[in-house]
């Protein structure tokens, strides 16, 4: 009795379905670390925008929050109109590409918005962003 040899099968590995699993675990990491935006303000009114974009997380990042009595945050410290010449100064000593987010309450006055714009530009802050709400 003779048997027939048979051939030897070598396992294959599937490419298409792995780099299935690899994109989808870089897509899941991308979401998570996008999510994990850290907010420096207080916590205000924010107007809400059609063209609002997602908020970026960086270390050179600053928030300037302007509540609805006019009173000024430098990221969460409270701070007077006149300390914050000095304190935008040293930030922007400190920061080799210094960003700013003006997070300003809806109801806040205009002017008191208008005024913390112009000081950041004034000491030579070119990044100044306004933080609002998708609506």
């Amino acid at each position: 009795m003779k048997f027939k040899k048979r051939a030897k099968k070598h396992a294959k590995i599937e490419v298409i379905p792995l780099i299935d699993v690899v994109f989808f675990l870089l897509a899941t990491f991308v979401m998570v670390s996008l999510s994990m935006t850290k907010n420096e303000g207080i916590t205000v009114n924010v107007p809400s925008a059609s063209t609002a974009s997602p908020k970026e997380s960086k270390n050179e990042t600053l928030t300037l929050s302007v509540a609805q009595q006019g009173e000024i945050f430098f990221n969460k410290e409270k701070i007077n109109f006149a300390q914050l010449p000095i304190r935008l100064q040293n930030f922007k000593a400190a920061n080799k590409d210094p960003q700013v987010v003006v997070n300003a309450d809806g109801k806040a006055e205009y002017s008191n918005v208008v005024a913390v714009i112009d000081e950041v530009k004034r000491i030579g802050i070119t990044k100044v962003a306004l933080s609002t709400e998708r609506k």
